[in-house]
């Protein structure tokens, strides 16, 4: 497995947000079927674990929004969470859309040669359990693997169990806002970039960040003149939900 460090960065610089964007239901294998269907190689998800300890793929807190479930869905059984509609809410088309495990993506990456982003989501209180468990199931599946996954949280918490468990997985640390101690944090949790609202990307930061030796990425950029911006400030790495709107490829 390759090292990966912000000198030696395999990544390309187009990401697909939960998969397709917009396009399919968020964090779901059709949803990584539709964005490599449009060119792009590199993917983002959101990981958290089920009440008996199975990483699987949602972004919110709760079910109620994107399946048709209810509730915490880190306090449910992987059992009852594999039998939930998580296609339907977006297009009748997704019917029956099942929420996928981190493995059932990390097979689908591997088989393809794709690469992946996975955001450590944790349940609220469930930041270093998920930290670590994400990070050594990420270990085991990538274990063969030429270039392994990027693992990112908004929770320092999060990162550094991750770190503990499986230090050769690169990390980053997500910010919305420049809080405190962000760049003192990340270099301690030994960060290979930086994942920012793209608003917060200026010509400053970006030497800032450049300069601490760690990789300039944003989210979640979906019109052309923000893409553009980033792309003049040099930045590496841009997420978005608009798959019809860049071509990987063509913006590189």
């Amino acid at each position: 497995m390759q090292k990966v460090n912000s000198e030696n960065w395999p990544y390309p610089r187009w990401l697909a947000h939960r998969g397709a964007g917009e396009l399919a239901p968020e964090n779901t294998l059709a949803a990584f079927r539709i964005g490599a269907s449009h060119g792009y190689r590199m993917f983002e998800c959101d990981v958290k674990l089920s009440s008996d300890g199975i990483p699987f793929l949602l972004h919110d807190n709760t079910l109620n929004r994107t399946t048709n479930g209810t509730g915490i869905a880190g306090e449910h059984t992987w059992n009852d969470l594999s039998q939930l509609d998580a296609g339907s809410w977006q297009s009748r088309g997704f019917a029956g859309e099942a929420i996928p495990t981190l493995a059932n993506i990390a097979q689908f990456c591997l088989k393809n040669r794709h690469f992946l982003n996975i955001e450590i989501k944790p349940t609220i209180g469930q930041e270093t359990p998920t930290g670590q468990v994400v990070a050594e199931h990420a270990a085991r599946l990538w274990q063969d693997a030429g270039v392994p996954p990027l693992l990112s949280s908004f929770r320092p918490e999060a990162l550094a169990s991750a770190q503990a468990a499986a230090p050769h997985l690169p990390r980053s640390l997500l910010l919305d806002t420049l809080w405190p101690g962000w760049l003192e944090t990340a270099l301690k949790l030994e960060c290979a970039a930086i994942i920012c609202n793209h608003t917060l990307w200026d010509s400053a930061l970006v030497k800032q960040v450049q300069g601490a030796r760690l990789r300039c990425m944003s989210y979640t950029v979906n019109d052309a003149p923000a893409a553009h911006r980033l792309l003049g400030l040099e930045t590496d790495s841009i997420i978005t939900d608009r798959i019809d709107l860049f071509s990987p490829q063509e913006a590189s």
